[in-house]
């Protein structure tokens, strides 16, 4: 599953999301991807953060979301981070949803300066939520559009990463639903009681 949570229409992190999927259905040639644009369900999303209940067709998209093999992110830089509707879709979703589940990473922004987002923003919030976050991120600046090389070697090897993944099977086990997640925060107090 490709989520990507631009604002605009068209976006930039559409255009990185669609050439991430045709990539993936490359390498991935049996594999079903669907893309999913945030900007549909941010009212919905809304309503969950106030209620505490996401509505019918948000309830859908989170659990397709739990039971995708496999997740494919992208969102605009805003302020040196990701965005909000980014950020807040992956605030609902069910603490372990994504544990163990492989994730590139992918994001847009009006500057190459920003790319530092993807390992100081992107990375650690895939890595509190358990997921396996592949190596190589992608991101995407203006003058990233107008030639191909660069860009297309980023997605070429970030999906490679992700098609090896799943080939392999070679991941850490999802709990299910009876397992217990782990506390991490609890699991490092304990270690710092033995001195």
């Amino acid at each position: 599953m490709v989520i990507t949570a631009g604002l605009r229409q068209p976006s930039s992190s559409r255009l990185l999301a669609d050439r991430l999927a045709a990539t993936a259905g490359e390498q991935l040639a049996d594999a079903k991807i669907e893309i999913v644009e945030l900007r549909e369900y941010a009212r919905d999303l809304t309503n969950h953060l106030l209620t505490g209940f996401p509505s019918g067709h948000l309830s859908r998209l989170l659990d397709d979301v739990t039971a995708a093999d496999a997740l494919i992110a992208v969102s605009p830089i805003f302020s040196g981070s990701y965005s909000g509707l980014f950020k807040t879709f992956f605030d609902v979703l069910e603490p372990g949803a994504l544990a163990g589940k492989p994730v590139v990473i992918a994001a847009t922004g009006g500057t190459a300066r920003h790319s530092l987002v993807l390992d100081h923003a992107l990375r650690p919030l895939f890595s509190y939520l358990q997921a396996v976050v592949l190596p190589t991120g992608v991101y995407a600046a203006p003058e990233d559009w107008g030639s191909d090389g660069q860009l297309s070697a980023r997605v070429t090897r970030a999906v490679g990463e992700l098609a090896a993944l799943i080939v392999a099977g070679d991941r850490p086990a999802r709990p299910d639903s009876t397992d217990e997640v782990v506390d991490f925060e609890q699991l490092l107090a304990g270690l710092g009681d033995r001195g």
